[in-house]
């Protein structure tokens, strides 16, 4: 007779290393994925992390251990770029029911290693079954576990507006993944995902829940950058209204890399500072006011990837009319390279007690890189001189 040993859910958890790795949840993406190639989760002292699925992530509620994971690893779509996507056979299908996942989570939680759940999952019998596991897992967490910390679920495409209320009601953080900017960039990526009814149509659900009914949930989106033509503008574009009439937190580029047994796998990988460049450009649309046209797109519509676009603007339109540090308004002083939110609220907190004369001052307000600043100001009427003082 022969018996067939299941693996434990331990087991299982052990079998997601990479799974979510190009799943960004945190508030420093690239730092994060670097973190996690490399083993190494946090300068913190604890004890080292059992599964390779826990990951060291900044959240809305601080850095936290997180246990990154999915409900499944199969899936009935088939999306060109996906290592989960239907029919790949280098893909360690394994699946966990709503009572062994809850049940993984506190054991970890418990014994320090996580204090905190991402949880996604392939798509199987439909979006509206995935979200409804998705959700029951919560649920236990939650209710049978009392967990308080923090919790980020993914919305499945698909998903039942009744669904989407009660994982924002459980969760700290909710995503859907856009994947492309536009309807037909999508088609490219994922063919059996509707742009507009699957997903466009969620977010806007999200986005009136969290009005009317004052859902705490924050909600994020993603995109595969640079797989099937997608370009700088469409992306920002997309990122643009998404921040200023929906409400999103923030969007997560992840820079395509081809996967092996996929229709792409034999495309080139996007270059890393095209992400890099992208993230830096949606905090100025984000947290700057800046506007998409502001932006120093080249005539292929994507940015230069040799420079900083705040500091290519600059160079464009400050090297001959820099700013007074002393007069410019909050908007003004966000326009000047390496001074941000913070340093602009400083330096007109700082201004109602005297002029600003000195780079010395600026550095003692928290100004970091005053090499990059020192080009596109004026000091009482003066530029700079940018002497060694700097340092």
């Amino acid at each position: 007779m022969n018996f067939k040993i299941l693996p434990t859910p331990m087991e299982k958890l052990s079998l997601l290393a990479g799974a979510t790795e190009f799943e960004p949840a945190g508030s420093e993406p690239l730092r994060e994925r670097a973190l996690s190639s490399t083993g190494n989760t946090s300068s913190t002292k604890r004890r080292p992390d059992p599964l390779p699925c826990i990951s060291m992530v900044t959240t809305p509620m601080g850095k936290k251990p997180l246990l990154k994971s999915m409900m499944t690893t199969a899936c009935e779509r088939d999306c060109f770029y996906c290592p989960f996507r239907a029919g790949r056979s280098k893909t360690a299908r394994v699946t966990f029911s709503p009572d062994e996942m809850a049940a993984s989570f506190d054991k970890l939680q418990r014994s320090g290693h996580v204090d905190g759940m991402f949880l996604s999952s392939g798509i199987i019998k439909g979006g509206v079954t995935t979200q409804e596991k998705i959700i029951d897992t919560a649920e236990i967490v939650r209710k049978k576990y009392a967990y308080r910390g923090y919790v980020h679920l993914k919305i499945m495409p698909g998903a039942e507006k009744a669904q989407i209320r009660r994982a924002m009601q459980l969760a700290d953080r909710v995503s859907i993944n856009l994947e492309g900017p536009t309807a037909a960039r999508l088609q490219s990526l994922a063919p059996k995902k509707n742009f507009w009814d699957e997903l466009i149509e969620r977010i806007r659900w999200i986005s009136q829940l969290r009005r009317n009914e004052r859902l705490r949930a924050s909600v994020v989106t993603q995109f595969v950058v640079g797989a099937v033509g997608d370009t700088d503008l469409e992306l920002l574009t997309l990122s643009d209204k998404l921040y200023n009439q929906l409400g999103l937190r923030r969007t997560y580029f992840s820079a395509f890399h081809p996967i092996v047994q996929t229709p792409f796998e034999n495309l080139p990988p996007t270059p890393r500072q095209r992400e890099h460049r992208l993230y830096q450009s949606s905090f100025l649309l984000r947290d700057y006011g800046w506007n998409v046209e502001d932006l120093p797109f080249q005539a292929d519509t994507n940015l230069p990837l040799q420079i900083d676009p705040k500091r290519a603007w600059a160079e464009e339109n400050l090297s001959h009319a820099p700013i007074e540090v002393n007069k410019a308004s909050r908007r003004q002083l966000l326009r000047i390279p390496g001074i941000g939110p913070k340093m602009a609220d400083a330096i007109l907190a700082a201004r109602q007690h005297g002029s600003i004369t000195e780079l010395a001052h600026l550095r003692k307000l928290g100004v970091r890189d005053l090499r990059n600043s020192a080009p596109f100001i004026l000091l009482n009427g003066r530029q700079p001189a940018q002497q060694m003082a700097l340092f």
